[in-house]
């Protein structure tokens, strides 16, 4: 999966400020993860963004992971709502 998340998410200060996004599209990882969190599925989400694919949507999710393994501790408040 390394190999895909490198071949499929890209960061250039010219698109989309550098947030990371899936290469060849203005479509971020941001986005990617707000709309799995909100409960839809991958399905919902290639229907209404027909650019992506499967792959790319679990490249974001890869993506995700790896940078949360970096050493830096985010806070967070004592109930999220």
């Amino acid at each position: 999966m390394e190999n895909c998340v490198i071949d499929l998410i890209q960061s250039d200060p010219s698109i989309m400020t550098g947030k990371p996004v899936i290469a060849g599209t203005r479509i971020t990882v941001e986005l990617i993860l707000e709309k799995l969190a909100a409960g839809e599925t991958v399905e919902q989400i290639l229907e209404a963004h027909p650019r992506l694919t499967r792959e790319a949507v679990y490249a974001a999710l890869a993506f995700a992971a790896q940078a949360l393994k970096a050493d830096v501790i985010y806070p967070l408040r004592e109930s999220i709502q």
